[in-house]
């Protein structure tokens, strides 16, 4: 990884992690919440780097941080918390960052952020928080952006793309709804037939991939959610990654979009073990 990022540490205006309170950073935050809206546009002369579930994995996250080039944009793709044992001080990390780098962090909704949509197990993080504190920080994980654009034709999510017309169709994307669903609860499957795998889940297959991304200009889909998924899918137009050693039991991996770089398959972003 050192041969595409080098060390850049978010400075923490705020203290030290251990003595930062989440719910605050959670507050200060929430503002600029609001204002980016549910699609994020992403610098197209920057280094992106997408970050796939940490689960609770406060090294990923540390390592990141830690070897990410200067005015690298790092993109989260959801579900930072739950499974792992440092949810807190995961997520009290990535949100000090966006404080301090608005416009060079992002945490993008996954299913695990949505406990105040709808339940999920495991739930450890949001068991272990007080009534208070999920009152409090559950509203403010619900304005987390949906997804992420890069006009390389490179689109972040965390599951599955919604059926919508177009993506600034985003912003009128309910929660919950059946888009918003798609976005963070949904799979891909090279052999689905059906819209409900066993578990539940929305799962789609090739040719709802393929009607889906065109409708919404996708080349290249990069997203997380499914630990055991193949890494690439759909002609190599699919690219799943995970970022954590707490849940999954595969390495952790991550994807560079090198600024400048054309794009027609995931093989034009370097994924790479952290």
């Amino acid at each position: 990884m050192a041969r595409i990022l080098r060390e850049w540490r978010p400075r923490t205006r705020f203290g030290s992690l251990i003595s930062m309170d989440l719910m605050q950073a959670a507050r200060d935050v929430e503002q600029l919440l609001e204002a980016e809206g549910r699609l994020i546009r992403l610098s197209s002369s920057a280094r992106t780097v997408f970050v796939g579930d940490v689960h609770g994995d406060l090294d990923a996250v540390e390592c990141v941080f830690t070897e990410a080039a200067p005015g690298t944009v790092i993109v989260f793709l959801g579900d930072v918390v739950d499974r792992g044992l440092s949810s807190r001080e995961a997520l009290t990390r990535i949100l000090l960052a966006k404080l301090d780098r608005p416009q060079a962090v992002f945490l993008l909704m996954g299913n695990h952020e949505a406990w105040g949509a709808a339940s999920f197990r495991p739930a450890d993080f949001w068991e272990s928080l007080s009534r208070k504190e999920v009152s409090a920080l559950s509203p403010i994980l619900l304005k987390l952006p949906f997804a992420a654009w890069h006009e390389a034709g490179v689109l972040g999510l965390h599951g599955a793309l919604p059926d919508l017309p177009t993506l600034n169709h985003l912003a009128t994307v309910a929660v919950p709804s059946p888009p918003w669903r798609d976005i963070t609860w949904g799979d891909w499957s090279d052999s689905a037939t059906s819209p409900e795998n066993l578990t539940g889940r929305p799962t789609y297959g090739t040719s709802e991939f393929i009607a889906r991304a065109r409708r919404l200009g996708v080349r290249v889909l990069v997203r997380s959610h499914q630990p055991h998924a193949p890494t690439y899918l759909f002609e190599d137009r699919c690219l799943t990654l995970f970022t954590s050693r707490a849940y999954g039991g595969g390495p952790r991996r991550v994807a560079v979009l090198a600024p400048g770089r054309a794009v027609s398959t995931a093989h034009d972003l370097d994924v790479v073990e952290i």
